[in-house]
């Protein structure tokens, strides 16, 4: 039986968040037949956990003009969707806390709904994803144990799970996020979606209103430009 296709996504990225909202709201039996596989820059604890078996995470920086694009450029998105951004201000992120309380969250068979939870808490609500109380909130909200997934980073078989995620990545040569991979194809950011789709033999979901949230709140602007590297 084939391997089902990958999605490798960041919690960090505006723009995994705009293909998990048009995943779950309009291909839903797609969405969870996919293997999704979280993707993030490392600590310097998980690099230690990659340096043991010789794998190199690639991360490139961002230019000032790229990021100043990318602002406009999800404004746009957003708005098409019915959607206002809220830039999230991260001061001192360690994007193992919200990406290892997904694998924490996901164990329970509830990553999907985790994920969603935290992309509007990040996105729309311009919430600091790595703190722990904002992970123990959304956790103690889905019926989960909070404080178990705000400290999800220090658990050593989740730092495991989690190196093993990022390895995975590098051996299929991922290098920013949304990026599908189906078989020898590998499909890269929210423009590639609908080919991914279509070579999979996806149709959308009966009723299904990719529009559905056309009247979420309005909400302000924050003012960090950054997101993970390299993000299609």
């Amino acid at each position: 039986m084939a391997e089902p296709a990958r999605f490798y996504f960041s919690l960090r990225s505006p723009y995994s968040w705009l293909v998990h909202r048009e995943l779950t709201a309009r291909h839903a039996a797609t969405a969870a037949a996919l293997d999704w596989v979280p993707y993030w820059e490392p600590d310097e604890h998980s690099r230690r956990l990659l340096a043991r078996t010789r794998h190199t995470f690639v991360y490139t920086a961002m230019s000032r003009p790229k990021h100043f694009y990318i602002l406009a450029d999800v404004r746009r998105l957003a708005a098409a969707r019915g959607l206002r951004v809220t830039w999230p201000v991260d001061r001192r992120p360690v994007w193992e806390v919200p990406h290892l309380a997904y694998l924490a969250a996901h164990r329970e068979g509830r990553g999907h709904e985790f994920a969603d939870r935290v992309y509007t808490a990040r996105w729309l609500e311009g919430r600091d994803i790595c703190d722990p109380a904002t992970i123990a909130g959304i956790g103690d909200r889905l019926g989960l144990d909070g404080a178990r997934l705000a400290t999800a980073a220090d658990d050593p078989g989740l730092r495991e799970e989690g190196a093993a995620a990022l390895r995975r990545a590098v051996e299929e040569g991922v290098f920013g996020v949304p990026y599908f991979v189906r078989g020898h194809d590998r499909y890269w950011g929210l423009d590639r979606l609908e080919a991914f789709l279509a070579a999979g033999g996806d149709v959308p979901d009966a009723g299904a209103d990719a529009g559905a949230d056309a009247g979420a709140d309005a909400l302000p602007d924050g003012g960090d430009l950054d997101h993970a590297g390299g993000c299609g």
